[in-house]
């Protein structure tokens, strides 16, 4: 049995880092919870649309640690152009997401068509940017829609923009179905997915009546479950951490009324990879851990490790538990599986 692990530069392809001061208290987590590379989210409020809020948005983050690598995006909106996509380019950002709109937070001003932005995704395709899709569409009586099948009724259109846009770069978003599984295997190399540390834990039982469980997409089936960690055992190379850690204040997780939902997220990034190698242990996975975590997403990004670049060392331990709460000043986020055993732990070299 493996008591100790080096992981080459991880990268978390998929991270919430919030704004302002609760993004200042965020952001060094990312490297205790033992990254080196965090991919962006851009839907703050407002969302970062364009190339100069996504620059002064690193700069903020830079400005909480500047030891991370901060790969930004921008939100799919009608104000991205053709123009603008090769303007941030040039300046270095990644990717734009897009968000079908009111399915998750801060995705009110989300997408209903995509054809409307075929000329956007043809400048990306040009520009070689990638599109990170939220794989899911709204809720919908009619059509007997929920947040229980918004995703396999998603997969038409990836199946659709990947035919359209071949080489294009596509990431399917945090994966949570056998469907979407599947889908992405069956499509070409430009087409890669995201899987999350808390949807290989979770499935509908956790989350519901459990509100810091409630996240977009939600857990599903533990058929569904299955099929991410067997993708992970595979290896199969299109598939990669994205830990889609999402940092709400505890009030807005720990309460609802008739009028107003608990906040949908999960806040896994100060455990990360400790979290990762827990639960690939509880599956015999733990060998396909740096290729999850760092080789399979830096190779779909085309951003390898740096000549040097430190490893992070884990080691199994006994009797250690997440913490309850992590606070500084007025700030404070509860962790995924607070107060629950964890087998493995970062250490110094």
């Amino acid at each position: 049995m493996t008591d100790s692990l080096a992981v080459a530069a991880p990268a978390d392809f998929h991270v919430h880092l919030r704004q302002g001061a609760f993004a200042a208290f965020l952001a060094p987590y990312v490297r205790k919870g033992g990254f080196r590379l965090a991919y962006v989210m851009p839907n703050l409020r407002p969302p970062i649309s364009n190339t100069e809020e996504a620059l002064l948005y690193r700069a903020q983050l830079q400005a909480a640690d500047p030891t991370i690598d901060y790969l930004m995006t921008l939100y799919l909106s009608p104000e991205l152009t053709p123009d603008e996509v090769r303007k941030a380019k040039s300046a270095g950002v990644v990717g734009v997401k897009s968000y079908p709109r009111g399915v998750t937070t801060n995705s009110d001003g989300g997408i209903e068509s995509y054809e409307a932005y075929y000329t956007v995704f043809e400048a990306m395709e040009q520009e070689d940017m990638v599109l990170n899709l939220h794989g899911e569409v709204p809720s919908d009586a009619s059509t007997n829609t929920c947040v229980l099948n918004a995703e396999p009724a998603f997969l038409p259109h990836l199946r659709k923009l990947h035919a359209r846009f071949p080489r294009l770069r596509i990431v399917l978003e945090h994966a949570t179905t056998r469907a979407a599984v599947e889908c992405v295997k069956s499509l070409g190399d430009t087409v890669a997915c995201t899987i999350t540390a808390h949807h290989l834990a979770l499935t509908v039982d956790d989350w519901a009546g459990q509100s810091w469980h409630f996240c977009k997409p939600v857990a599903k089936y533990p058929d569904d479950r299955q099929a991410l960690r067997d993708v992970i055992k595979e290896g199969h190379p299109r598939f990669f951490l994205g830990s889609d850690s999402a940092p709400h204040s505890p009030h807005t997780k720990s309460t609802a009324s008739p009028l107003h939902a608990c906040a949908a997220g999960v806040y896994t990034s100060a455990v990360l990879l400790p979290l990762v190698a827990h639960l690939l242990d509880s599956f015999g996975a733990l060998d396909r851990l740096e290729s999850f975590v760092s080789i399979n997403g830096r190779a779909f990004y085309r951003v390898p490790v740096a000549p040097g670049e430190d490893k992070v060392f884990i080691r199994r331990t006994s009797g250690k538990l997440i913490e309850e709460q992590l606070v500084q000043g007025e700030q404070s986020v509860v962790p995924f599986w607070a107060g629950n055993p964890i087998g493995w732990e970062i250490v110094d070299s």
